[in-house]
């Protein structure tokens, strides 16, 4: 008898628990053919015929199923050593986060701090960009959205609704009748966001003084009194006076989004839970 391999010892269970070759070999991820190899190499190994091969699937034999739950205790013991050792060794290194420019600076940024605190091995890379990275492509190990994705290999899960609306300076408002608003709007990189399709339809023919593809510059900019905005409602609140009508419908959902593969990392892990944490805390 060989020392059986134990990658074997896996596909062995997994056609165990699949009940079938190719359930086995969706659960793994392969071609079947490598389900049935794996099975006959943990067979040489340990001399003993552990499945009968019937047109219809196979079986397990007498000696497979006393095969079974020696199998699934060292299959345990390898997780909990992955564990252990992830827990333990895995906490260090750069976490690469992106998420839209306003998003970073107001919302993660001034809330971060216990989280760095309690990840000291972690360096946070966060980035703040207006295009969405590529995780495919590791150009970056976390995004916030608000598109969901689709592409395959892709988990997303979702953080919070942000709404909108409109207002503008106390000192603004006490000077100019509806009529005389100027607007505060999105340049070409965001005019197709449903707060700036929205703010279209609002603003009519009345002027916009002053375009930004950032917004927390539109933020300062009405703060300063320079027109009306629509802006998201993570901004400090009594800063402005929210304008009641009429009142911005928009709601965007955000998500958080890692490639499968990259979530498994432990110190990205560890980062995403933080985030998660920060808007889920008050539920």
């Amino acid at each position: 008898m060989n020392q059986p391999d134990w990658d074997d010892l896996r596909f062995f269970l997994a056609l165990h628990d699949a009940g079938t070759l190719s359930g086995a070999a969706r659960a793994a991820a392969v071609e079947h053919t490598t389900v049935a190899r794996r099975i006959d190499a943990l067979e040489t190994a340990l001399g003993v015929k552990l499945f009968d091969r019937f047109p219809k699937g196979w079986s397990l034999t007498a000696a497979g199923r006393s095969l079974v739950p020696h199998a699934r205790k060292m299959e345990d013991h390898m997780h909990g050593l992955m564990r252990a050792a992830s827990g333990a060794a895995a906490l260090h290194g750069k976490v690469r986060v992106s998420a839209p420019p306003a998003l970073t600076s107001w919302l993660l940024a001034p809330r971060l701090q216990p989280a760095l605190h309690r990840l000291p091995g972690v360096e946070l890379d966060l980035r703040g960009e207006a295009r969405e990275t590529d995780l495919m492509r590791r150009e970056s190990d976390i995004a916030l959205r608000y598109n969901r994705p689709t592409a395959p290999g892709l988990t997303v899960r979702a953080l919070t609704t942000v709404a909108y609306r409109l207002c503008a300076s106390e000192a603004y408002l006490a000077r100019r009748a509806p009529e005389q608003w100027e607007f505060l709007g999105y340049d070409e990189l965001l005019q197709h966001t449903p707060q700036h399709l929205w703010l279209e339809k609002v603003r009519g023919e009345r002027r916009y003084c002053l375009r930004s593809n950032d917004l927390g510059t539109l933020y300062q900019a009405a703060v300063a009194g320079c027109g009306v905005a629509v802006l998201p409602d993570y901004f400090p609140a009594g800063v402005l006076v929210d304008i009641a009508a009429p009142a911005c419908p928009v709601k965007r959902k955000l998500w958080i989004v890692m490639h499968e593969d990259v979530r498994r990392a432990a110190p990205v892990r560890a980062v995403a839970d933080e985030i998660i944490a920060l808007f889920t805390s008050g539920e």
